[in-house]
């Protein structure tokens, strides 16, 4: 198993960390699996955390300056490692106005990641700078666990607001309480909603759009009026939303009613799949 891969142009440096940085605040720690084309950041939290998975996607080539990985055998040319993602982005900070940085999988007595950073000095030479982050080698009969995770077809698909507007919103409703109903219709129409037993307040956003659904017999005779509704846990909505760094290209919601709420998200070439349970 090698892995190795540089990164020269400071567009695609900043890049890479705002992407980690997204991927810190949405999972603790998370799997990194290197294939030759694309790397992926996964969290398949199935029933001890929630159930909340992620799945982030980054072609390599739009990165990379050069890379290189051989995978465990020939025909299963793929890495996955476990490692504790403010780790990652700790490191990659550092590599603000670096010159470049390199990524390996090294053996320090424990397997690692290796991150150097080269960093211009005044005198115009360079320093190097070099983090070890602890990873664990996952064995190939659990990968079968870590595959892109199969999305439900929804019965409401919605573009979203801006997402900062929906966080300054949400951070207000969690102070009055735990669950949040996200409700949703196929007129652009969302609504955010909580319920005590002193008070009901809902926030609404129009004319959102609907992208194209899959014809399917449940939504082809729906009310474009009727709202399909999930309740999930408010502190997980807002831990999505205070991942997203940047304002995305694309986003949409999509809700499978009475039992999860799957975003898909595009940051420029970074695609982003993140699923909350609905709660029982």
């Amino acid at each position: 198993m090698k892995f190795r891969a540089k990164i020269v142009d400071p567009a695609c440096l900043n890049h890479f960390t705002r992407v980690s940085c997204m991927v810190a605040k949405l999972a603790r720690a998370c799997t990194l699996r290197i294939r030759p084309q694309k790397l992926n950041f996964i969290l398949a939290d199935t029933a001890a955390g929630g159930g909340v998975s992620m799945w982030c996607e980054l072609p390599q080539e739009n990165f990379f300056s050069e890379f290189q990985m051989e995978g465990v055998s020939e025909e299963s040319n793929e890495i996955y490692v476990e490692l504790t993602s403010e780790n990652l982005f700790r490191a990659l900070k550092t590599a603000q106005n670096a010159r470049s940085l390199k990524v390996k999988l090294t053996n320090k007595h424990f397997p690692c990641l290796t991150v150097s950073v080269e960093l211009s000095s005044a005198s115009n030479s360079s320093r190097m700078v070099t983090h070890d982050i602890p990873v664990k080698v996952i064995p190939r009969k659990l990968w079968k666990n870590l595959q892109e995770p199969t999305v439900p077809d929804s019965d409401v698909s919605i573009y979203l607001p801006v997402l900062k507007t929906m966080k300054s919103v949400v951070e207000k409703m969690k102070n009055i309480s735990n669950h949040l109903i996200i409700e949703a219709n196929l007129n652009g129409d969302l609504n955010l909603k909580i319920e005590s037993e002193l008070v009901c307040v809902t926030t609404h956003f129009k004319d959102l759009g609907n992208p194209p659904l899959a014809p399917k017999a449940s939504t082809q005779d729906r009310d474009p009026e009727q709202m399909v509704e999930v309740h999930v846990d408010i502190r997980k909505f807002l831990q999505f939303l205070a991942g997203q760094q940047v304002n995305p290209t694309k986003a949409v919601c999509n809700v499978v009613s009475h039992r999860m709420v799957h975003f898909d998200l595009l940051h420029e070439d970074v695609a982003l799949q993140y699923f909350i349970p609905a709660l029982s």
